[in-house]
């Protein structure tokens, strides 16, 4: 029976992923015809500490946009943080835990001694690679493929979850989708649909999954966005999600504290993940995080210890509703 139901959320993953595709393909050839334009970011360069930084190499990734393609392939092990044992105990499912900041989470969660459940559309390779660095951190890696446009998968990826480790202490919703737009005429209406679909309803559903199993002391982090802050000009509907999503953490959060569950945000600004190499046209990646005041990317390694953060009570017992700006700087690059 689970088999066949695991079956039908890998196939409806598969067709949300060719979903996403076509609507990129569509913005591909209309940036073809339009040569490019609404690429709004400044030619600036400086140094970064050694992590990679402007100019970036091309390339466009086809959506869901697989991290083992991306080149230089994003760090995310953080070899200088050291685990301490502030998740001991706990169990967490990472929407989006494949790759990204996603993948970063997990590593960090289980060298906190914590055992992960990550959720992904259909970016097999990517999970595999994740679930071996979880468990050369000497945790437990469940894999669940699927799209959290469904309410009826996330109900079942917190089933299996429950099912696999007997309980459920942190949920991250960071799963997201995101294609350019150099104007609102440009969105369609499938296009608005899937970014609010992923971005709101995914978050909304997996809390709505998660909260009646989750006990005193349990946490939700959303992966929010400086563009839900600032806004940005060629993503018009994705800073709409996020910053619904940044409100709707601070409500939750509110709704929530009778049952002694926090709830927080994470807002990155530009992070050398697949997100935006599987949206911006070809010819305009080469600048990406040019702008902010560090004038490079983060790496998704220096944005996930936010989250071991937010996720462990000791850190953060007293802490609720708020959105953690991890943007490299102040002034956004939006």
């Amino acid at each position: 029976m689970a088999q066949g139901r695991e079956e039908q959320f890998r196939q409806a993953a598969e067709k949300a992923a060719e979903r996403q595709r076509n609507i990129q393909r569509a913005m591909d050839e209309h940036d073809q015809r339009s040569k490019g334009g609404g690429n709004r970011d400044s030619a600036i360069q400086a140094g970064s500490h050694g992590y990679p930084e402007p100019p970036l190499p091309e390339q466009h990734l086809e959506k869901p946009g697989p991290e083992s393609e991306l080149d230089p392939r994003p760090e995310y092990l953080a070899p200088e943080y050291k685990g301490s044992g502030k998740l001991r105990g706990m169990k967490a499912l990472i929407t989006g835990g494949d790759s990204g900041i996603g993948r970063a989470v997990a590593v960090l969660f289980a060298r906190e001694e914590a055992d992960i459940a990550i959720l992904y559309l259909n970016e097999d390779e990517d999970a595999r690679e994740t679930k071996s660095a979880v468990e050369n951190e000497g945790g437990k890696c469940l894999e669940i493929a699927g799209d959290v446009k469904a309410p009826a998968f996330c109900r079942y990826a917190v089933e299996r979850t429950l099912e696999e480790y007997g309980q459920l202490d942190i949920l991250v919703n960071n799963a997201a989708f995101q294609e350019h737009a150099a104007s609102l005429e440009e969105i369609s209406e499938e296009h608005f649909d899937e970014t609010l679909r992923t971005n709101l309803y995914g978050y909304f559903h997996m809390a709505k999954a998660a909260v009646p199993h989750l006990k005193p002391g349990s946490s939700i982090i959303n992966t929010g966005s400086e563009t839900g802050i600032f806004g940005q000009p060629v993503l018009l509907d994705y800073s709409l999600t996020k910053g619904g999503i940044h409100a709707f953490t601070k409500a939750l959060a509110t709704n929530l504290i009778p049952k002694e569950i926090r709830v927080n945000a994470v807002a990155p600004g530009p992070v050398w993940t697949p997100l935006n190499p599987a949206d911006r046209p070809p010819g305009t990646l080469s600048k990406f995080g040019a702008t902010t005041d560090m004038k490079r990317p983060a790496q998704p390694e220096e944005v996930s210890p936010a989250y071991v953060f937010l996720a462990a009570p000791s850190c953060s017992g007293y802490i609720t509703g708020t959105v953690i700006p991890v943007m490299g700087g102040v002034t956004g690059s939006a």
